[in-house]
């Protein structure tokens, strides 16, 4: 077996999707870069005086190059006194790919994140009465089969996938039990999900910390973060520090939300915003096919043959 890593700590904290961006994205309002430092600050210190290690499940950035110096100079100085470890998001990577020109690239090496990048056991945490591996899965890569743990360990596995939790039932990853692993927590997908366990395996999905969508659903939930400890029967939340709604979103009436909208339409509207996102923030196709296709469905061959079909002519 694979040497990991080993650490003493309480527990892990998670910090789900922070979206750090150095301009207000979407109807965010003025303020932004520096509302969401003071988020992220505030899960730091908390992990500190719980004696948790801080986890980011992806996503660390909206935008994934060409953020000012400051906001990467902020990072750097906060960063190096917790050194926590980062999960490759959809939004970290330009185009799809992880390269020496993306802001996460700087913050790793300037030494003060962990960046898991690939797919695998990450470290061996000495909690208070457990062993516990650390696996992580980021975005592009697959969840494990299955894990060969010892005895004595628990496995905790942190993805940025599009996995079908009660609300997201048409997302291409199906809640199963993996065996060896005893949790999933679950990045990438900002809206809070119940915990699910199937077999041995428990999934969280604990949403993000930042509220990036100007709608009634925002407007009633609470950005949290979230911690996991040796034996819990759920991840805890822990409300993040936040300005009212109105303070960060404009004061004007919610867009209207069509109901009964086929998953044809709504596939389509999410074709045409993935086209005007591609250039400002480096969301790739590969990714929202991931996230939107389906296996049982017909087209879902077609669709992603012809995907295969344009990338390699663009590659060639």
């Amino acid at each position: 077996m694979t040497t990991l890593p080993e650490i003493h700590t309480s527990g892990f904290f998670f910090i789900a999707d922070a979206h750090l961006a150095g301009r207000p994205p979407g109807q965010r309002l003025e303020g932004y870069q520096e509302q969401i430092l003071a988020k992220v600050e505030a899960c730091l210190i908390e992990a500190a005086k719980r004696d948790m290690l801080p986890v980011f499940l992806g996503d660390l950035f909206h935008w994934p190059r060409e953020n000012p110096n400051n906001l990467l100079v902020a990072l750097i100085a906060l960063f190096r006194d917790y050194t926590p470890y980062v999960l490759v998001g959809n939004h970290d990577k330009y185009e799809a790919r992880l390269t020496t020109d993306v802001s996460l690239a700087v913050l790793e090496e300037a030494g003060v994140v962990h960046v898991m990048k690939e797919a695998g056991p990450v470290l061996r945490a000495h909690m208070p009465g457990a062993n516990v591996v650390l696996g992580a899965s980021p975005d592009g890569t697959p969840l494990p089969t299955h894990y060969d743990k010892e005895e004595d360990e628990t496995v905790v596995w942190i993805s940025h996938h599009g996995i079908g939790f009660p609300d997201f039932r048409d997302r291409p990853i199906r809640i199963s039990e993996i065996p060896g692993v005893d949790w999933v927590v679950n990045g990438h997908i900002h809206r809070p999900q119940p915990t699910e366990t199937c077999g041995q395996t428990r999934w969280a999905n604990p949403g993000n910390i930042v509220r990036l969508t100007f709608s009634q659903r925002s407007l009633k939930r609470i950005p949290a973060a979230s911690y996991w400890v040796p034996g819990c029967d759920d991840i805890e939340h822990w409300p993040v520090p936040h300005l009212p709604f109105y303070d960060v979103f404009p004061d004007q009436d919610f867009p209207v939300e069509p109901e009964g909208q086929s998953s044809e339409s709504r596939f389509l509207e999410g074709l045409e915003r993935l086209a005007w996102k591609r250039t400002r923030e480096g969301v790739g196709l590969r990714q929202f096919l991931q996230d939107n296709l389906t296996p049982e469905t017909p087209e879902t061959e077609l669709i992603w043959n012809l995907y295969k079909e344009v990338t390699d002519v663009q590659n060639k």
